[in-house]
């Protein structure tokens, strides 16, 4: 027992008689005891438009050795989800909600006028950061913001980082843009310029985070929020990271596909008797793929983009263990959305330059692209993209496509956007040496980005408001992932989606989905086009029993159209007019 601890019994006890002190002398010290008791910190990692499979420890043959040693020494979950897209996954993370509740329904900055498509970050929902920093912990985050309509300098910035809940920021604050120079870069509340002529994002996520570390005081837990931009688009990689996936992918996405399949399932991640997807009917054959050279040299630059990301998480985890805190750490890692599709093919008509024009004028926030493709980098040089222009420099604005999304949404179908389970699923790996016994093991339970904030409270033993900053809170939606620890059942009911029109809802194996035929454009035709999976038997929806089992497809939609209504998923805002942007 301390001295300490010795000095407020010997107050307590001065005085009183020998049986009052035999009776007192256990009591104070079990209470010294426990309040002694380090609260753990919180890392929660998000990587963005990555797919099921492109991580090692999930079947890939990517480069991963970090990430996996966390699988390794830690608890995966198998059947984990997202909410198919940035904006709605980034809002429901942090506040243990559906998106729609917390305002972001579709993305950021589309600005509807319907309340679960406001889409900028709901006053009455809590961040993860606001319960942690009113629990006493720091509270630090780097790395993609994109939950705020409001993205200029004279806005409102009251859904900025810094003002729900986070103490510390370094970051972007839009959904996409160049690795090499970020749009909406900011520090805290500032625009900043990057600060190095060798600046890369990702790596200044990762070597951000591990100073934030360094430089928390020692003893005081922290909750600390690192969002990755990779893999999304463009695909930007010094030329040195990617050489060392050259060749890897010249047998094309049939064989690779094929490769991390058989790999999922000696890794025990799917079942055995699961059945791979087929190549969607815009894919080629690789054997019939004309360009090939130029396919194999996207999927290389998508794959240093994700190797440079796990070289940033080793660089964290060994801050961590320069401090000593890493066994008492609670790490998260998952992915926002399944593998990107979207193809980014158009050309712009390269118009030369004036020499005057070409001078590298000082970063200004006029400069500054919003999620969209800029013509010209900030010296001059056009920014080429289409099909053919090899990927990685600074002056290139590419995407690798539905050809190889296809592979890393394997063994699903579909893709970001869609609510099938190439949209939404997604690995989960938790790591906590003194919170977590087994090592290496899966869990099949259904889970949702819900489940960590009731898994921090749970945890951490956080308290949650039902006031915050004078604004009514919603109560969160999550269960609680700790029962897992120790391979016991949590207890659900269901777990709900809606994006664009496309709905899902899964009920213990049972699976209920449907896709719009358009998009953004729910049309009667939607109305009962449900799809039904036994998720048990089918993992990869193959076969639709909704005709064979018609009572429980009345059943579940029933309850989704409940739970629509519920969480402000409906009335949908795609047949309205939007309301005008306010960016500046």
């Amino acid at each position: 027992m301390t001295v300490i601890k010795n000095d407020i019994i010997y107050k307590l006890t001065k005085g009183a008689p020998l049986f009052l002190m035999c009776f007192i002398f256990p009591l104070v010290s079990i209470f010294a005891q426990k309040s002694s008791v380090k609260k753990p910190n919180v890392i929660v990692i998000l990587t963005d438009d990555m797919g099921y499979s492109d991580i090692g420890c999930f079947g890939s043959e990517i480069k991963t050795p970090n990430i996996d040693k966390l699988a390794k020494n830690g608890l995966s979950f198998t059947h984990f989800y997202n909410t198919a897209r940035c904006s709605p996954t980034r809002a429901s993370l942090l506040t243990g909600l559906y998106p729609h509740q917390a305002g972001m329904g579709h993305l950021a900055t589309e600005n509807y006028k319907e309340t679960g498509y406001a889409d900028d970050l709901s006053k009455n929902a809590v961040t993860m950061a606001e319960v942690f920093q009113s629990a006493g912990y720091a509270t630090y985050m780097t790395g993609k913001w994109h939950i705020a309509k409001n993205l200029g300098r004279t806005t409102d910035s009251s859904n900025w980082p810094c003002q729900r809940g986070f103490q510390r920021y370094f970051g972007t604050l839009n959904g996409s843009g160049s690795y090499y120079d970020p749009g909406t870069l900011i520090s805290n509340n500032k625009f900043i310029a990057p600060p190095t002529k060798d600046f890369y994002y990702t790596n200044a996520i990762s070597d951000t985070a591990v100073k934030f570390i360094r430089e928390n005081p020692n003893g005081k837990p922290f909750f600390f929020y690192i969002a990755y931009t990779a893999a999304h688009w463009p695909l930007h990689a010094p030329e040195s990271e990617v050489k060392k996936y050259k060749g890897q992918y010249d047998k094309g996405w049939d064989y690779i596909r094929e490769q991390r399949f058989n790999k999922l399932k000696k890794l025990g991640i799917i079942s055995a008797n699961c059945v791979l997807t087929e190549r969607g009917v815009t894919i080629p054959a690789w054997n019939d793929e004309p360009m090939k050279e130029w396919q194999a040299k996207r999927m290389e630059v998508y794959a240093a983009m994700i190797d440079i990301m796990d070289q940033g998480i080793g660089r964290i985890i060994t801050a961590l263990e320069q401090k000593g805190e890493l066994e008492n750490t609670v790490i998260f890692y998952m992915h926002d959305n399944g593998g990107c599709a979207e193809p980014l093919d158009s050309n712009v008509p390269e118009v030369p330059l004036t020499s005057e024009q070409k001078v590298v004028k000082p970063y200004s926030y006029d400069s500054i692209f919003l999620d969209k493709k800029p013509v010209y980098t900030r010296d001059g040089n056009f920014v080429r993209s289409g099909k053919g222009v090899m990927p990685g420099p600074a002056n290139t604005f590419t995407a690798y496509g539905e050809e190889w999304a296809n592979v890393s949404n394997t063994p699903f179908r579909l893709y970001k956007h869609w609510v099938h389970e190439g949209g939404i699923a997604s690995p989960l790996i938790i790591h906590w040496p003194k919170g977590i016994a087994a090592k290496g093991k899966l869990s099949n339970q259904p889970s949702h980005l819900i489940d960590v904030m009731a898994t921090c409270i749970d945890i951490a033993q956080l308290n949650y408001p039902k006031e915050y900053h004078q604004n009514l809170i919603q109560p969160f939606e999550g269960k609680s992932l700790k029962p897992a620890f120790t391979n016991k059942p949590i207890e659900r009911a269901f777990i709900f989606w809606e994006h664009e029109g496309n709905r899902a809802i899964r009920v213990a194996n049972w699976k209920l989905v449907s896709r719009t035929q358009k998009n953004k454009a729910f049309g009667a035709e939607d109305e009962a086009a449900w799809e039904l999976y036994d998720m048990d038997t089918d993992p990869t929806e193959m076969k639709n029993l909704a005709k064979t089992y018609p009572d429980k497809v009345t059943e579940f939609a029933q309850l989704w159209e409940k739970e629509a209504q519920r969480t402000s998923a409906k009335p949908w805002p795609w047949n309205n007019k939007k309301q005008s942007k306010n960016q500046e």
